[in-house]
């Protein structure tokens, strides 16, 4: 009896110890996806500009912007500062608000509560850019003088820069501008279509009158804009890629053939040397190459069909066994820990984006029964699931550093990030303006930021897993939108599978 005692005594330690390891472990590599979904789309909030609403979660932010627009006679308030920095760049602000109504259209119906702070991340996005393109034969591109607000560290509330307007008409256009703004809200009125049908409409028909435009007027904006774009990382690659996904949007938010014989012939005509070159980008997506996920969104109605897939699902295939750790073909490097990198600054946008894509090609492929082939490697839909997963993961801990690089998630997070806002006193504790020197003690501080960007995802480590977490070193410690917005579609889906 006494034994039986002593043996059931040790077998409840052993199995304690047991639970305690597991739980210990599930703290460092177990991961509450929707915890992160949920700060993921609050971080948007914390981007706002203009006249924030009542609804406002992020209280330490407060109005700013609210005469943009003013010297040209124009209303410009709203839409997003896209970084740690307080200009309106509106091409990357378009490229996010398509993602954002994206990830709605493919995983809305995952993400529960949170749906209607998706929709009005993405509103806050459409609604500045239908004012940005309320002037027929004008689309207005930049507000804020990017040299004088870099030179600057101050909240935007402070703001005492210049709010210098850019702008791209018909004779000084910029298609790829053009285009992707049509991308967004064609991409938008597709994820307001059973919410809110006349703001769904509306979407579509200024997507239209939008696209028209940037067809009709063509031009790379770097020609129009060099000097303020492309110092600082907003230089345009081409404006094809653009046309052709703005095309891609509009057919599948219109279903007018039009659109589809576009993007077609947009492939197929070789002649010209605006042609947009598959073969040289068929892997990239991001702000300024699209052509990955052109070839991804339209493998989605190619597939269902039954139409010609060559090339954009050939081109698809190439581009995940680009990705791929396992694939012959591989093209990107990965880091000890697993993260995947490309050339570039701010390479966590490399890991989202693409993650995305992955999650988004392997559910078309498992709806129409097939898999992909890498040389070798036959590559299942659940294979690229995961990938993307392993990404996520890696993002929120799963790391050799065990650090969420999303600032407010888990216990170990980026505490001195690169962002201008963030790192300042707020309003409510110091209500004294700081002008535009007055804040660059704060950047220069070791302290941690004062205020919570919570959701953000910074930049990330360095190929070897190591991160400075230092506001000097922007190209790692940096959020930005766009780096945040594929997450908005991957972490619901992972939060649901999870359960």
């Amino acid at each position: 009896m006494g034994g039986g005692k002593i043996m059931g005594m040790t077998m409840t330690m052993i199995m304690t110890m047991m639970i305690m390891t597991m739980m210990m472990m599930m703290s460092v590599y177990g991961q509450d996806y929707g915890d992160a979904f949920t700060k993921s789309i609050l971080f948007f909030e914390g981007q706002r500009s203009g006249k924030l609403p009542s609804s406002q979660r992020l209280t330490w932010r407060k109005d700013s912007g609210l005469n943009d627009g003013k010297d040209v006679k124009v209303d410009l308030t709203g839409g997003y500062y896209d970084a740690g920095d307080n200009v309106k760049f509106n091409f990357p602000m378009a490229f996010t608000t398509t993602l954002l109504a994206w990830s709605v259209i493919e995983f809305g119906n995952f993400m529960g509560s949170d749906l209607q702070y998706a929709l009005d991340a993405i509103r806050w996005g459409t609604d500045y850019f239908l004012k940005a393109t309320s002037i027929p034969g004008t689309v207005f591109a930049i507000v804020g003088d990017p040299y004088a607000d870099h030179n600057c560290w101050e909240r935007p509330e402070d703001m005492d820069t210049p709010r210098t307007v850019y702008q791209v008409n018909t004779t000084f256009p910029g298609s790829e501008l053009s285009a992707e703004i049509a991308a967004a809200l064609a991409a938008a009125s597709l994820a307001f279509n059973s919410s809110d049908y006349p703001y769904s409409q509306t979407l579509a028909d200024r997507a239209e009158s939008v696209f028209d435009f940037a067809d009709k007027h063509r031009g790379s904006y770097n020609d129009v804009l060099r000097q303020v774009v492309c110092p600082f990382y907003y230089c345009s690659s081409g404006y094809m890629d653009e046309l052709s996904w703005g095309a891609a949007w509009l057919y599948r938010a219109t279903n007018k053939e039009y659109y589809w014989d576009y993007v077609r012939n947009s492939i197929h005509n070789t002649s010209t040397a605006e042609t947009l070159s598959y073969r040289d980008n068929f892997a990239e997506f991001g702000w300024d190459t699209k052509v990955a996920g052109i070839n991804v969104l339209v493998s989605q109605w190619v597939l269902t069909k039954k139409l010609e897939p060559s090339p954009f699902v050939p081109d698809a295939d190439r581009f995940v066994c680009s990705v791929l750790p396992e694939s012959p073909t591989r093209s990107v490097t990965y880091s000890p820990g697993g993260l995947m990198f490309k050339d570039g600054p701010c390479n966590m946008q490399h890991a989202t984006t693409l993650s995305f894509l992955f999650l988004v090609y392997a559910r078309y492929s498992k709806h129409n029964g097939r898999q992909i082939q890498c040389g070798n490697v036959v590559v299942s839909p659940d294979r690229l699931i995961e990938v993307a997963k392993g990404q996520v993961n890696y993002i929120l801990g799963k790391n050799p550093l065990g650090m969420s690089y999303m600032v407010g998630y888990g216990n170990k997070f980026p505490k001195r990030i690169h962002h201008r806002g963030s790192s300042l006193p707020s309003m409510e504790a110091q209500g004294d303006h700081i002008d535009c020197q007055g804040g660059h003690s704060y950047f220069e501080s070791q302290d941690p930021n004062q205020n919570l960007l919570t959701g953000a995802v910074v930049g990330g480590p360095y190929p070897n897993d190591s991160y400075s977490d230092s506001r000097y070193n922007s190209s790692q410690s940096e959020p930005t939108t766009y780096m945040n917005a594929p997450l908005v579609g991957l972490l619901p889906y992972f939060k649901t599978a999870a359960s």
